[in-house]
C-alpha cells in the first residue's frame, strides 16, 4: 500500500547509446540505496512508447549500423542538428512526436520530480508544463564530457547537472542561470564507490594474478578497434595481464576466444560486476563514450582510447587528453609507444596519469544527484502556471499538425 510520504520519481531515458540508460540506472539505484521505501523510481524510455510514431522510435540497431558503417554521415547529422537555426526545429519535432506519449506517462506516474538523461525530452516538458499547468521540478543530467548539444540547456530544468567546468561554461553561454547549474560529473553506479578493497585482494577474488599490472579492455557492439588493441598488447612483451569484456558482442568474443595468448588473459563476453573489474585494474582501454570514461576516471584509471563516434565523442577525447588522463591511439605504433612510456622508470608516468584521472573523477556522482532529486521531491509542491485554455488548445492543435506533416513526409520518402 502506498504511503502518504512516498515520493514518485520519473526518470526519462533512452537506449540510443549506452550512457543515457546507464546514468538513469545509476541514479535509480542511488535513490533506492539512500531512501529505500520512501521513493518509487520509474525509468521510462518515451521513445519506445506506443503513441510515438513508429519511424521516430528508438532503434538501437539502426544507430549501431550508422555509427559503425557510416560514421561520416552520422558526424554530419550530429553537427547539423546543433546549429542555431536547426536546434529550434529539432525541438519542435521532438515535441510533436513525443507529446502524447509523455502526457500519458505523466498521467500514469504522477511524478513529484522528473529526471532527464536525454536532451530530446526537454522541449516536450515545456509543452507539458503549459498543458497541465503544473510545475514539476526537473533535474537534467548531461551525459557527455565535451561535445554537448545546445538543446541540453533549457530553462525548463530546475537544475542541470553538468560533468565538468567546460560544460558548465557552455550552460552559462546558453543563458542558463548559475543557480540552475551544478557540476556533479556523469553519474556512475553506486557500487563503484562502495568497493573499497585494494587491487590485490579483488584480483585474487577474481582469479587474476594479484601482482601483475592489469589492463581492462572494454568493447561493445558499437565499438571498433578492440581486437587490434588486444593483438598489440598480447605481443608487447610487457609484464601485463589483460581483462577483456566484449560487452555482448558475440562475434568479437568468439574471435578473441580463438586467439593464442602470450600474456595472462581473462576474457568475458558480458559482466554485471564492472565496478569490481575497474577497481582491480591499472588502466582502461575503451571507446571514448562519456559513461565508460567517467567510470574509469572515478577509480583513477589512465585511459587508452581506441575508438570514438565522430562528432559526438570527439569532445570526450579532448577532455581526457588535454587534462593529462590518457591517450587516444591511432596506429598500433602509437599504442606501443604509450605502453613503453607508461611502463618505464618504475611506472612513473602511469602513476602520474592515474593521479590526474582521479582528480577528474566523481565516484559519488550518483549519490550527489540522488540527494538533489530527493530534496526537490520533498521540498517543492506543484505550482500552477498562468496559462490560458486558448494557449493549451493551440499547443495541442500545433502538435497534431506537425505530427501529420512528418508522418506524411516519412511515408512519401518510404514510397
Amino acid at each position: 500500500m502506498e504511503t502518504l510520504n512516498l515520493k514518485r520519481i520519473l526518470v526519462l531515458t533512452s537506449d540510443m547509446g549506452f550512457g543515457h540508460r546507464s546514468a538513469a540506472k545509476a541514479i535509480h539505484d542511488a535513490l533506492l540505496m539512500e531512501y529505500g521505501d520512501n521513493v518509487a523510481v520509474t525509468i521510462v524510455n518515451p521513445m519506445d512508447h506506443g503513441k510515438v510514431p513508429s519511424f521516430y522510435r528508438d532503434n538501437p540497431e539502426a544507430y549501431d549500423l550508422l555509427v559503425k558503417r557510416l560514421p561520416d554521415l552520422y558526424n554530419l547529422t550530429y553537427k547539423a542538428v546543433d546549429l542555431p537555426f536547426t536546434a529550434p526545429l529539432v525541438e519542435n519535432v521532438n515535441t510533436a512526436m513525443l507529446l502524447e506519449a509523455m502526457l500519458e506517462i505523466f498521467s500514469e506516474v504522477q511524478p513529484h520530480v522528473v529526471v532527464v538523461t536525454r536532451e530530446n525530452y526537454l522541449s516536450t516538458l515545456w509543452a507539458i508544463r503549459t498543458i497541465t499547468r503544473k510545475r514539476v521540478p526537473i533535474v537534467t543530467v548531461i551525459t557527455d564530457l565535451g561535445t554537448v548539444h545546445r538543446v541540453w540547456f533549457n530553462t525548463v530544468s530546475t537544475l542541470t547537472c553538468v560533468p565538468n567546468q567546460h560544460v558548465y561554461d557552455m550552460g552559462i553561454a546558453e543563458k542558463i542561470p548559475p543557480s540552475q547549474l551544478k557540476i556533479t560529473g556523469i553519474p556512475v553506479h553506486p557500487r563503484i564507490s562502495a568497493e573499497t578493497r585494494d587491487k590485490r585482494e579483488i584480483r585474487q577474488s577474481l582469479g587474476w594474478q594479484p601482482d601483475l599490472k592489469t589492463a581492462l579492455l572494454v568493447g561493445s557492439t558499437r565499438s571498433r578497434g578492440l581486437v587490434d588493441t588486444v593483438r598489440v598488447l598480447n605481443h608487447c612483451n610487457f609484464p601485463i595481464q589483460l581483462a577483456i569484456v566484449t560487452g555482448g558482442d558475440d562475434t568479437t568474443y568468439a574471435q578473441l576466444e580463438a586467439m593464442e595468448w602470450h600474456v595472462p588473459t581473462h576474457l568475458y563476453n558480458f559482466v554485471d560486476n564492472m565496478p569490481q573489474l575497474l577497481r582491480a585494474s591499472d588502466m582502461l582501454g575503451c571507446k571514448a563514450g562519456g559513461l565508460i570514461i567517467t567510470e574509469g576516471l572515478a577509480v583513477g584509471l589512465p585511459l587508452l582510447l581506441f575508438d570514438a563516434i565522430e562528432g559526438q565523442e570527439t569532445g570526450n577525447i579532448d577532455y581526457v587528453v588535454e587534462n593529462g588522463a590518457g591517450v587516444f591511439m591511432g596506429p598500433s605504433l602509437d599504442l606501443l609507444e604509450a605502453m613503453h612510456d607508461w611502463f618505464s622508470e618504475d611506472f612513473a608516468l602511469l602513476n602520474t596519469l592515474a593521479t590526474r584521472a582521479q582528480q577528474l573523477g566523481f565516484p559519488r556522482s550518483s549519490f550527489e544527484i540522488a540527494h538533489k532529486v530527493y530534496s526537490y521531491a520533498t521540498g517543492e509542491s506543484l505550482v500552477p502556471l498562468s496559462r490560458g485554455a486558448v494557449r493549451v488548445r493551440h499547443a495541442r492543435l500545433r502538435v497534431q499538425e506537425l505530427r501529420d506533416w512528418f508522418s506524411k513526409l516519412f511515408n512519401d520518402i518510404s514510397l
